[in-house]
């Protein structure tokens, strides 16, 4: 008989909360049995500013999808964001002193160990550890060391740390709503496993994933992490921007951009024509509404090049892949294209089936990276977090919050 896991994902956003229920059977794809969307509350640029709202907004996210699934979530696994966010890429080195000189999966936790010891300040938290690549006496480019015979062990890794406070006050807020934490995940890391390829990740390709509060970007070379990086940019500043620039109420200014929002007028009469919204009657230029979405367009498109590697054509040959509700925006993708000279296409999330009709969009990229997240470390396929480059400083952190919380 398989074996059979449930995992639960939760895309916290800025705009919207997504809880995904799913079943993974022997390694398989995850079956999705449950999805709850809801309005976020509580959140600015992916930062929690209000717990008891997000508390709320989360805990009827979860409802919904218990409701679908039939299950009751009990943990989930839980992606992170926002400006507080920093990495950085550090060395870990061991010596194997074994007679046979072999390497085991002992002395790999060993060496992701010692390139933990990272100067942080008391204020930051570690939340990955992940090998980007081994080296064995001296022979560079190592994927997977163990079985190999050698004197020592050296590991590259990508580093990635938070704000503890922010940490703090998600974490409560997902334990408010009586949910346990499996792991939390950085969220560009989480839209990859969606909508990035493995052949990519070894050419070399980039992912912006824009979403409401953030643009969460990560740049991956020879098959692992090479770069991450948040912008506090993303769709929120578009819509605050068309609110402001046609003095109109903000939630207005969403549906107009998400039901009119291009970069590229369609046209050569469209652009003079008035669009109404019927629901609440207001009119607004079709001409002004596109020159705002595309100015703020430019912009986001800007940061994500400073994030770049300076010769990007030979470091990232795949380009750029747009994931998150922002790249659904007409005409965003060849805007990207045209101005950084490289390939863009959309990301589409991947890799799951069942209840799962909506999901085959850019904007539910996190929360089905999260679920495939979740999936590759549970049932057989699971990997050992220090081949997987997961560290135990988050699940620590998690013991003392529960003392903190009184759960």
């Amino acid at each position: 008989m398989s074996k059979r896991n449930i995992i639960t994902a939760i895309d916290v956003g800025t705009t919207k909360v997504c809880t995904i229920i799913a079943d993974v059977r022997d390694g398989g794809l995850p079956r999705v049995l449950g999805v709850g969307i809801t309005p976020s509350k509580g959140l600015h640029k992916a930062l929690v500013v209000n717990i008891e709202e997000a508390k709320e907004a989360i805990r009827q996210s979860v409802r919904r999808a218990e409701l679908t699934s039939n299950f009751r979530v009990e943990s989930a696994y839980v992606g992170v964001t926002g400006r507080h966010v920093t990495s950085m890429n550090n060395r870990g080195v061991v010596s194997i002193n074994r007679n046979d000189r072999m390497v085991r999966p002992d002395d790999l936790k060993r060496v992701l160990a010692s390139a933990q010891s990272v100067k942080t300040t008391p204020d930051r938290k570690l939340i990955h550890v992940i090998p980007r690549s081994y080296t064995v006496d001296g022979q560079e480019g190592v994927r997977n060391p163990v079985g190999m015979h050698g004197y020592r062990l050296d590991v590259e890794t990508h580093v990635i740390t938070a704000a503890v406070t922010s940490i703090q006050n998600l974490v409560k807020s997902i334990r408010g709503a009586n949910i346990d934490i499996d792991d939390l995940v950085l969220e560009p890391l989480a839209s990859a496993e969606a909508v990035l390829r493995d052949d990519e990740k070894d050419q070399g390709i980039a992912l912006a994933d824009i979403g409401g509060g953030t643009t969460d970007i990560a740049i991956f070379k020879e098959g692992s992490i090479w770069h991450t990086a948040v912008v506090p940019v993303a769709g929120y500043q578009i819509t605050r921007d068309i609110a402001i620039g046609l003095g109109i109420p903000f939630d207005t200014a969403e549906q107009l951009k998400k039901k009119y929002g291009t970069v590229k007028p369609i046209g050569d009469g469209a652009a003079d024509s008035a669009v109404s919204l019927n629901t609440n009657g207001f009119g607004v230029s079709y001409q002004d509404l596109t020159d705002i979405v595309k100015a703020r367009a430019e912009e986001i498109i800007k940061l994500i090049a400073l994030e770049l590697p300076t010769n990007a054509e030979k470091e990232i040959p795949g380009g750029l892949v747009l994931t998150g509700g922002c790249a659904n925006l007409t005409g965003f993708a060849p805007m990207a294209e045209e101005m950084l000279g490289m390939p863009v296409r959309i990301g589409i999330p991947t890799g799951v089936f069942g209840v799962a009709d909506i999901l085959p969009d850019p904007t539910y990229a996190t929360g089905v990276g999260l679920l495939l997240w979740g999936a590759k470390q549970t049932g057989t396929s699971q990997q050992n977090w220090q081949t997987r480059g997961v560290g135990d400083g988050f699940r620590r952190f998690v013991v003392r919050m529960k003392k903190l919380v009184g759960r």
